[in-house]
C-alpha cells in the first residue's frame, strides 16, 4: 500500500503523547534496513522491517507514527491486521492489545533530499552516493515506524544491509556481519542503552574512515575506555584534519569524566561529517553527525576552528544532557539545548587551547537570542510546546542562547560548583531516564541550598529581554552618584519584566590615541527598576562605563553619549568588553536608537583592534546588513559605496592571506553583491583576484567572488558552469546554483522563484535542502531589482508551499521569498504596502498552521523594525 506523501494528521500533539505514553511502556525495537539499491537514483525507497515489543493497557488502542513511503505488512502478537483498518495516514492504528505486545511491519521509506529521515547524496566529484540520517525532533518515522515522542525510551537492535565496500554504522558497535544478496552484506549493531527515537541513527555509504582511542579516569577514579572513529566522504578525506578532532574529541571526553563523574556511557564516540546537512550536528549517541562545513576545503580562519570545537563539545555534553537523561515532552527542550550551549562554551574555553570562546558567545550567539526574544513571537526559556510543529521551531535562539545565557547567569548566581555538583546529582537521579524543570530545579537547590523557585521564575517562565543602563550624576568631575536602571518587556503583552541579575560595571579610562583601559570595576547584584551602586562613587568622570563587565547577564545595555564616543571611537582594550560593547551598540542600532552609519563607522575604527575573528566576522555582517536595511534609500548608494570601498582597500593594502584577510573578503563580496551600481573598478579588481592564482582565493570566496559578478551581469551561465566543470565539488555546486540565481535577468528569477515554491528544479527533479537555499539566496541578490513585484503571489502561495513541501523546505521558502525589501520613502510605516499585506494575510488566516504564521509575523516584525530604523535615519 502506497502511503500519503503528506498527510494531514502527521503533527502530532502533546496531549496525544501524554495520553499515549500513560497507556503504553516500550521495551524494543529491532530494525532492519536494506540500502543495497541505494546507488540506483531511479530506486525511490528501501525496505524495512521493525519489530516493536511494549506493554499496554490490556484491551486499549494506540497508534504508531510512521511516515513511509509503502506498508506491506502489520502483524500484531502474531495475527496479521487489516491495513485499510491500520493505516491512518501518518499513524498506525493498533487495537485489541494486550499487556504485552509484539508489533511487526514489513514496509518501504523514502530516500530523502531535504536532509530529513535518510538522506541521499550523490557527489559530484566522484558520482558516489552517502547515505546518512537527521531525525530531530520527529523524523524517525520517516524512516521506521515507532512511538514518536521522546518519553518512550527504549532500547534499539539495529541492523543495515548495504553494498559490501561501503562503510555502515548506527548508534552500536558492529558485532555481526552477514552474506547478502550480489554484493552486499547485512551488519548488525550492539543493542542500545534505553533512548528516545530521534536520536537513532543510520550511515552508509563509501566513507573514508579514521580510528583512534579514548582511555581515561573518572573523577572517583572508574577507567573508561571509549573506541573513537571519524569519517567523511571519500573525495574530501585529503581535508579531514582528523588530528585536531581527536584531540578536541579527547580533552572534550577527560572534561566530562572530571566535571559529571559518570562515565560515557555509549561505548563507542564516532563523529560522521556528512553532506548537506540541516544542522551544525546532531548527538545521536555512539554516532554524533556534523555538518561537513567543519572540513576545512578551503583557507579556515582560526574562528572556524574555535566554532567546530564549539559544536564538538555542545554534542559532547548531549551525551549525558539529553541523550542519558531526556527531556519527558519538547517543552523542556532547555533541558538538554541551553545546557549544551553553555557547557560547550565552558568547555572550550577550559579544556582546549582557544582562548575567545565567550568573546564569541558574547558576540555571535547572543545577538542570536537579542533578535530572538525581540519578537511578538518571542517565548519563555521553558515553552509551551503544544505540538511537533511548534518543537520544530523552538529550536531557535531562545532554547539554545538565551537559555545558555541564563545558565551563564546562574553559574555568577549559585556558584559554578554548584551548578556541576547539580548536575551529578541529577544524572545520578535520572540516568535513563526522563525529567522535567521540576526535577533539575530539585537538584540545583540541593546543591546550592537556595530556593530556586524565584529565580526559575523570573528566568526561565518570562519572555523578553532587559535592558540595564548605567545612571550617573557628576559634582567636581567625579561621580556623585550611580545607580543601574533596569527596564523590559514582554513583547507578547507590552507588560513590564524585570529579573534579578549578577553583574558587573566596568569603567575603562580614556587615553589619547589609544584604548580606553579598565580602571574599576564593581560586581553587583541587580533588583528591581533601580539598584544603587555605591563602589563607583568617587570614580573620576568621563570614563566609558559598560554595565554587564565580562558579560555576565543576560541583557541589553544602554550606553551613554560618553561611553558611545569612547567605544566607537578608540575602542576599549579588553577583548571580551569591546566584544560586548559593539553589540551593545548595534542593539542600538536595530531599536533605532543609534545611527547606523556611525556604529558603522564604530566598526571600521575597532578593526584593527579586534583580534578574534569571529568578532571581527559578526560586527562586518552586522554593519553591512545594517547599511542595506536601516539607511534610506537615497542615501544608501553612497553609504554602502564607501564600505565596499573601505573594505576593498583594506585588502589590496594587505593582501597576504590570513584570517583578518578572509573575513574581509568575505564581508565584500556579500556587500558587493547587493550594491545597486558598484564601481567599475571594484568590480574590475576582483576579476583580477579570480584571474591570479597567487592571490589564492580558494574555492569558498572563489564562488562568493563569482556570485557577486554575476549579480552584476559579469559572468554568464557558460562561464559561471565552466568554473563548476574545473572543480566539479559539492560546495562548487551550490555555489553554481546561487551565481545562476543571482544573474540580474527577469527570465532568471522568474525561473528562481518557480523552482523555490514548487520545491523542484526545471527538470522537475527535487532540489535538495543545500540547493533549494542556494536558489532562494541567489534570488535575494537582486541589485538591480529585476526580480521585484512579486509580493501578491508569495502571500497567495504560503499555503500551498506549506502543505506540499516538508516543514524544513517550506520554512526555507516562507522565510527568504518574504518581501522583506521595504523603504521608508515609499508611505509611513504603518501604511507600507507589505505591512498591510502581511497583516492582512495573517487577518484571513487565523486558522493557518500556527508555526507557518510564527514564521510570517516573525518576518512582518523585522519589516517593522527596517522601517522604523529608516524613518529614524531620515528625520537624524
Amino acid at each position: 500500500m502506497r502511503l500519503d506523501a503528506r498527510p494531514s494528521n502527521e503533527n502530532l500533539r502533546r496531549d496525544e503523547a501524554a495520553a499515549r505514553s500513560a497507556l503504553v511502556t516500550t521495551h524494543d525495537y529491532a530494525i532492519h534496513v536494506d540500502f543495497s539499491q541505494a546507488e540506483d537514483p531511479a530506486v525511490p525507497s528501501f525496505p524495512v522491517s521493525t519489530r516493536i515489543s511494549f506493554d499496554a493497557t490490556a484491551g486499549s488502542a494506540t497508534f504508531l507514527d510512521y511516515l513511509g513511503y509503502s506498508i506491506e505488512s502489520v502483524t500484531l502478537n502474531g495475527a496479521p491486521q487489516d491495513l485499510g483498518q491500520v493505516v491512518d495516514g501518518a499513524r498506525l492504528r493498533l487495537s485489541g492489545l494486550a499487556a504485552q505486545n509484539v508489533v511487526e511491519i514489513v514496509s518501504a521509506s523514502a530516500y530523502s533530499r531535504s536532509g530529513e529521515g535518510v538522506h541521499r547524496f550523490v557527489d559530484p566529484a566522484d558520482g558516489q552516493t552517502y547515505l546518512y540520517s537527521q531525525n530531530e525532533p520527529a523524523d524517525a518515522r520517516r524512516i521506521f515506524p515507532n512511538f514518536e515522542q521522546p518519553d518512550l525510551k527504549a532500547r534499539f537492535s539495529i541492523s543495515i544491509t548495504a553494498p559490501d565496500q561501503w562503510h555502515a554504522a548506527s548508534n552500536g558497535a558492529l558485532v555481526g556481519l552477514r552474506e547478502a544478496a550480489g554484493t552486499n552484506s547485512t551488519r548488525e549493531f550492539a543493542t542500545t542503552e534505553p533512548m528516545s527515537t530521534y536520536i537513532t541513527t543510520f550511515l552508509a555509504g563509501p566513507y573514508a574512515l579514521w580510528n583512534d582511542y579514548y582511555e581515561g579516569t573518572t573523577a572517583s577514579g572508574t577507567p573508561v575506555t571509549v573506541p573513537l572513529g571519524i569519517a567523511t566522504r571519500a573525495s574530501l578525506a585529503a581535508s579531514m584534519d582528523a588530528g585536531e578532532v581527536f584531540d578536541l574529541t579527547k580533552r572534550g571526553l577527560d572534561w566530562f569524566h572530571e566535571h559529571f563523574d559518570f562515565a560515557y556511557p555509549w561505548g563507542k564516540y564516532d563523529q560522521a561529517f556528512v553532506p548537506e546537512y540541516n544542522l551544525g550536528a546532531m548527538e545521536n549517541p555512539g554516532l554524533v553527525t556534523f555538518t561537513e562545513r567543519y572540513v576545512f576545503t578551503s583557507p579556515a580562519t582560526q574562528a572556524q576552528h574555535e566554532q567546530r570545537a564549539n559544536t564538538i563539545m555542545h554534542e559532547m555534553c548531549h551525551m549525558w544532557f539529553g541523550d542519558l537523561v531526556t527531556m519527558a515532552w519538547w517543552d523542556d527542550l532547555w533541558l538538554k539545548e541551553s545546557f549544551a550551549d553553555y557547557v560547550g562554551t565552558l568547555v572550550v574555553h577550559e579544556a582546549t587551547d582557544f582562548t575567545t570562546a565567550w568573546t564569541t558567545f558574547a558576540s555571535r550567539r547572543k545577538a542570536w537570542a537579542y533578535r530572538q526574544d525581540q519578537y511578538p513571537t518571542t517565548h519563555p526559556i521553558v515553552a509551551d510546546i503544544p505540538d511537533l510543529e511548534a518543537a520544530d521551531q523552538n529550536f531557535d535562539g531562545i532554547t539554545y542562547a538565551k537559555g545558555a545565557s541564563v545558565l551563564k547567569q546562574l553559574s555568577a548566581f549559585v556558584g559554578q560548583d554548584a551548578f556541576l555538583a547539580a548536575s551529578r546529582s541529577y544524572f545520578r537521579d535520572h540516568a535513563w531516564g526522563n525529567t522535567r524543570l521540576d526535577d533539575f530545579l530539585a537538584a540545583l537547590q540541593e546543591a546550592s541550598g537556595r530556593d530556586m523557585g524565584a529565580w526559575a521564575a523570573a528566568w526561565l517562565q518570562t519572555a523578553g529581554v532587559n535592558r540595564l543602563s548605567l545612571e550617573l550624576t557628576h559634582a567636581d568631575g567625579k561621580i556623585a552618584s550611580a545607580a543601574v536602571i533596569q527596564d523590559g518587556i514582554d513583547p507578547r503583552t507590552g507588560e513590564t519584566v524585570l529579573r534579578p541579575h549578577v553583574a558587573k560595571i566596568g569603567l575603562y579610562s580614556p587615553r589619547t590615541q589609544e584604548p580606553a583601559t579598565r580602571g574599576l570595576q564593581a560586581l553587583v547584584r541587580i533588583d528591581g527598576a533601580s539598584t544603587q551602586v555605591p563602589e563607583l562613587v568617587g570614580a573620576p568622570a568621563g570614563s566609558a562605563a559598560l554595565v554587564n563587565d565580562e558579560d555576565l547577564s543576560y541583557a541589553k545595555i544602554g550606553l551613554d553619549e560618553t561611553t558611545l564616543g569612547i567605544v566607537l571611537g578608540e575602542g576599549l582594550d579588553d577583548e571580551l568588553a569591546r566584544a560586548t560593547a559593539l553589540a551593545g551598540a548595534w542593539n542600538l542600532a536595530r531599536d533605532a536608537e543609534l545611527p547606523v552609519e556611525r556604529f558603522v563607522d564604530g566598526v571600521v575604527s575597532n578593526a584593527d583592534l579586534i583580534e578574534d575573528s569571529g568578532v571581527l566576522a559578526q560586527s562586518f555582517a552586522q554593519a553591512g546588513s545594517g547599511l542595506e536595511s536601516f539607511t534610506v534609500a537615497g542615501e544608501r548608494q553612497e553609504l554602502v559605496g564607501r564600505w565596499v570601498t573601505y573594505l576593498l582597500e583594506s585588502v589590496v593594502e594587505a593582501p597576504e592571506p590570513s584570517d583578518e584577510r578572509t573575513v574581509r573578503l568575505r564581508q565584500l563580496f556579500a556587500s558587493l553583491a547587493s550594491q545597486a551600481s558598484p564601481a567599475e573598478q571594484s568590480l574590475e579588481v576582483v576579476e583580477s583576484w579570480l584571474a591570479d592564482p597567487d592571490f589564492a582565493l580558494g574555492e569558498e570566496l572563489g564562488w562568493a567572488a563569482l556570485v557577486a559578478l554575476a549579480a552584476h551581469g559579469r559572468r554568464d551561465e557558460a562561464e559561471l558552469r565552466a568554473a563548476f566543470a574545473a572543480s566539479p565539488t559539492a560546495s562548487s555546486a551550490t555555489g553554481l546554483t546561487r551565481a545562476l540565481a543571482a544573474r540580474p535577468l527577469r527570465e532568471v528569477k522568474d525561473a528562481a522563484r518557480a523552482a523555490a515554491y514548487a520545491g523542484r528544479d526545471d527538470q522537475g527533479a527535487l532540489l535538495s535542502n543545500d540547493h533549494l537555499q542556494a536558489t532562494i539566496d541567489g534570488l535575494g541578490i537582486d541589485p538591480s531589482g529585476v526580480g521585484a513585484g512579486h509580493d501578491a503571489e508569495y502571500f497567495e502561495r504560503l499555503l500551498e508551499v506549506w502543505s506540499q513541501q516538508t516543514q524544513g523546505q517550506a520554512t526555507r521558502v516562507v522565510e527568504g521569498l518574504f518581501p522583506a525589501g521595504a523603504e521608508i520613502e515609499d508611505s509611513d510605516a504603518a501604511a507600507h504596502p507589505t505591512v498591510l499585506a502581511a497583516s492582512a494575510w495573517l487577518e484571513g488566516n487565523t486558522d493557518a498552521p500556527a508555526a507557518l504564521r510564527r514564521l510570517v509575523i516573525e518576518r512582518l516584525d523585522d519589516v517593522k523594525r527596517r522601517l522604523t530604523a529608516q524613518a529614524a535615519s531620515r528625520q537624524a
